[in-house]
């Protein structure tokens, strides 16, 4: 299904990239005031908060609610921005339409419950918003079209896909992984479809916001969100993935935006080699899969199991030690073979139930 869009219809439509900016949560109104006024002043036109906060485990801050409300209302009115919050059920929206909120977001948490997309896709029928719908906590790209189809269908078509990484049980360097490779092939499928960076969730970090906006845009993103505070460090939550707005606006300044409309006859010629090699490519792996045939049929006639961990494993560390001394990444080298060994697996499993 291709969804029905139309434009955001944001005061940075015709800008590169589009910038929502604000504290994780609205936690009080000369907190919200503060940093508003602060954004304000360094050019920003849209500001976001947390009205309602998910909280992993309970006991923590989870919102003032309601009460927030008027607080973003009161931002609209003396600045002019419009206000942002993220909305999890449908009472969320019928009190966001009651303050006037201009732009709505989905989480990450609601985006994974289909049935919770559809109690909130029902909640918007008839009504013209923008919404932003961020990628569920783990790496499922259908589940995260689907929930955008759902909100669709109930007839919002100002919309776009807001990209805050995947959640992983391992420690890594980001708090959740950006994983840039489905949201790419999100824009391949629906190249319509505005996507903005979360950059404070991805990264976790202050430290690393800067480096992922730019990669964000190196990447062709439309646009940013990003959680700015007057005081990150007394931040009642999400304090270390906070920005002062003097920081954001020197982010922002410094941002390398690249042109997407430049003709690509000068790299024409690089491309083509890159066919080339691409056809050699598959060539090899073809001919690698015809010896592992060979192995299967030899493992069948001496009653051997596919699987032969020991080679398995000396297979990943010497093309890893290899990887590294050709200057590509190890993990990045691991994964390629680890495909190529599940589809070396598959094709003896054909051989040995022949």
């Amino acid at each position: 299904m291709e969804l029905e869009l139309e434009a955001l219809n944001l005061p940075s439509d015709n800008e590169r990239p589009i910038v929502i900016a604000g504290p994780c949560s609205a936690e009080t109104e000369e907190q919200v005031m503060n940093t508003a006024r602060q954004l304000r002043s360094k050019g920003c036109h849209m500001f976001r908060a947390g009205v309602w906060k998910p909280r992993t485990k309970p006991g923590g801050f989870e919102g003032c609610g309601e009460k927030a409300l008027p607080w973003l209302k009161q931002v609209k009115d003396e600045t002019g921005m419009l206000v942002a919050t993220e909305v999890a059920k449908p009472e969320h929206v019928e009190l966001c339409l009651k303050y006037g909120i201009d732009i709505l977001w989905v989480g990450a948490r609601t985006t994974a419950n289909p049935f919770a997309m559809q109690d909130l896709a029902d909640s918007l029928k008839g009504v013209d918003i923008p919404v932003l719908v961020k990628n569920p906590v783990n790496p499922d790209l259908e589940l995260w079209i689907g929930a955008m189809e759902r909100i669709n269908q109930a007839g919002v078509k100002r919309m776009a896909a807001i990209h805050r990484g995947f959640s992983s049980y391992d420690k890594k360097i980001y708090r959740n992984l950006p994983m840039w490779q489905i949201p790419m092939e999100l824009h391949r499928r629906i190249p319509n479809l505005p996507i903005i960076c979360d950059p404070s969730h991805i990264g976790g970090r202050r430290e690393l916001i800067a480096p992922l906006c730019q990669q964000a845009m190196d990447l062709g993103f439309d646009g940013l969100i990003v959680e700015s505070h007057c005081c990150p460090d007394d931040a009642w939550s999400d304090a270390r993935q906070q920005v002062t707005p003097d920081v954001l606006d020197y982010i922002l300044s410094l941002l390398v935006v690249r042109d997407e409309t430049v003709t690509t006859e000068g790299i024409s010629q690089l491309r083509r080699q890159i066919d080339d090699l691409d056809n050699q490519l598959m060539e090899l792996i073809s001919k690698r899969m015809r010896v592992c045939r060979e192995i299967g049929q030899y493992k069948k006639e001496h009653n051997m199991t596919v699987f032969q961990a020991n080679r398995y494993n000396e297979i990943l560390e010497k093309r890893g030690a290899q990887a590294s001394l050709c200057g590509i990444d190890p993990e990045c080298a691991a994964h390629v073979f680890e495909l190529i060994h599940q589809e070396s697996v598959r094709q003896q499993m054909e051989i040995i139930n022949q």
